[in-house]
């Protein structure tokens, strides 16, 4: 008798023997006003169902004219309630987030607004319905925003840095990439960047083999001669955030000011050839709309700043 006692009291002290003990917890008969249950019970084992329904003018606070409900642990999921008949339960809206009640249902009358997840909108721009009679007075939907970018463009040699898969981008997202082992992209190191522009991804960067002549260059301009200069190869193929420079010369004779031709930098919006007076700050806009790349011209070298939008520059997040 000694030997089974001590037994006992060393698996009670056994912290998983005393989970065991306590997830097994029977379950009170809930407390239901205006319903009844099926079947009737003081108690009720850990994992045993039981059925309720409710009186006239009354309903479950859940799908349907009567409702289950679980004993786990000495405590029922979902709990049981009989709520009024022009009560409304919490409605469906996927892609959606709005307040809800911790009671799961909401009273006659009540009204919500709803926030439609990133990437999506409100079909028909509803926003609220509101509860009459135990029904909502609307369906509200979130669609995908017609704005809104599939998956993005395959690079070769390169990687996106995503925290996990998505199948759609929300306008305005930014994607970076960055380059495997022995690739690089010239004048923005190993990483470059896509944005979702009204539903389509701007241009992705390419991935250059590093030789040992470019090795460790980093991107760095060419100069051109003649007055003019040769970009970056990659320069303005999409837009993208931080700087970097460009070099070019001034026209022969040492006259103090820059050329940008149209003709060679292509990636930007130039009717004819732009005069840049030493150390004027200009701004030339880039191909893709709301786009602006700050250019300098510095003893006589051309410097410039990789394509900016007009709202990142209004917060001083570029020059």
């Amino acid at each position: 008798m000694y030997v089974r006692y001590l037994e006992f009291l060393v698996l009670a002290c056994i912290p998983g023997f005393v989970h065991a003990q306590s997830a097994t917890q029977d379950c009170r008969a809930p407390r239901l006003n205006n319903g009844y249950l099926v079947p009737e019970e003081d108690t009720y084992n850990h994992d045993s169902k039981l059925t309720y329904s409710c009186d006239k003018g009354r309903k479950p606070a859940v799908e349907g004219w009567w409702a289950t409900s679980t004993c786990h642990n000495g405590k029922w999921s979902p709990e049981p309630q009989c709520i009024d008949e022009k009560d409304c339960l919490a409605p469906n809206i996927p892609n959606a987030k709005y307040t809800e009640n911790q009671s799961g249902w909401y009273e006659d009358g009540h009204t919500i607004r709803i926030r439609c997840n990133e990437g999506y909108v409100p079909k028909g721009r509803r926003v609220t319905t509101k509860c009459i009679n135990g029904n909502w007075s609307s369906v509200l939907i979130c669609e995908k925003s017609i704005h809104a970018c599939s998956e993005p463009p395959q690079v070769p040699h390169a990687v996106i840095i995503l925290q996990g898969f998505q199948d759609f981008f929300a306008p305005d997202t930014k994607l970076q990439y960055e380059c495997e082992d022995g690739y690089t992209v010239e004048g923005a190191g190993n990483h470059k960047y896509v944005f979702c522009l009204s539903g389509n991804w701007t241009e992705g960067p390419v991935c250059s083999k590093v030789t040992e002549l470019g090795a460790g260059l980093g991107g760095s301009a060419e100069t051109g001669t003649g007055g003019t200069q040769t970009p970056p190869a990659g320069s303005g193929t999409q837009p993208e955030g931080g700087g970097s420079t460009g070099r070019g010369t001034s026209p022969a004779g040492g006259a103090a000011f820059c050329v940008l031709d149209p003709a060679i930098w292509n990636n930007y919006k130039l009717s004819k050839v732009e005069y840049i007076k030493e150390g004027e700050p200009k701004h030339i806009p880039c191909n893709w709309d709301g786009y602006f790349s700050l250019f300098q011209c510095i003893n006589g070298e051309l410097l410039y700043y990789t394509c900016c939008h007009v709202r990142d520059r209004e917060r001083n997040l570029c020059p």
